[in-house]
């Protein structure tokens, strides 16, 4: 399986520069017929990313969910957000979920996955008719439960994969497919492992 490359865990700053040409939409559309072939109801977590702090990513093999922080060690608490009052943490935004074939479509080099910057990364189908809101998930012994928060493309996003990347995980078929992924919180701590299966419960 392609996630064990990544057996040791590996920190570093994000490569901000690339010489990867970045899709047009025309050959994003191209693949659209195999993200739609994900599993629907059993899945693989492909990779774990951990945010220790901007701009730098953590490949971990073995995470731990927790209730109250999320992916433990990531920065999703200590960075707050823009759509709470207090500007405190979303809690209903704790975990990013990208689809590893959007992804890998997207990017179209495994070492760039992490640019995404969401944090779980599974070979399964998070439409809006196979994963709507209220979804809960089994990785490892962890249960997690996709939240209603749009997860939508952004500037940081159109930087990195180019702005028809960004027009396509926003247009309307981008957005029935959440092919720029998913919030999902944590509703049982437990641990996940790259490879653990993704099962509905």
């Amino acid at each position: 399986s392609v996630y064990l490359r990544y057996k040791n865990r590996k920190q570093r700053k994000l490569p901000m520069t690339t010489t990867i040409a970045h899709l047009t939409m025309e050959e994003l559309d191209i693949g659209l017929d195999h993200i739609r072939q994900a599993p629907k109801d059993q899945g693989i977590l492909e990779l774990i990313v951990r945010r220790p702090v901007s701009e730098q990513r953590e490949v971990l093999t073995v995470g731990q969910l927790d209730l109250a922080e999320g992916l433990v060690g990531d920065n999703w608490s200590a960075r707050g957000s823009s759509m709470t009052e207090d500007g405190k943490a979303h809690p209903e935004m704790q975990l990013n979920i990208m689809n590893v074939r959007a992804i890998a479509h997207i990017s179209q080099d495994r070492e760039r996955w992490q640019l995404a910057g969401d944090q779980l990364y599974i070979d399964m189908d998070i439409s809006e008719d196979n994963m709507q809101a209220g979804t809960r998930l089994q990785l490892g012994t962890a249960i997690i439960e996709v939240t209603p928060i749009p997860h939508n493309g952004c500037r940081k996003f159109t930087e990195r994969f180019g702005i028809d990347a960004m027009k396509w995980v926003n247009s309307d078929i981008g957005k029935q497919l959440h092919l720029r992924g998913i919030n999902a919180k944590v509703v049982q701590a437990g641990t996940i492992r790259a490879g653990d299966a993704v099962t509905k419960v």
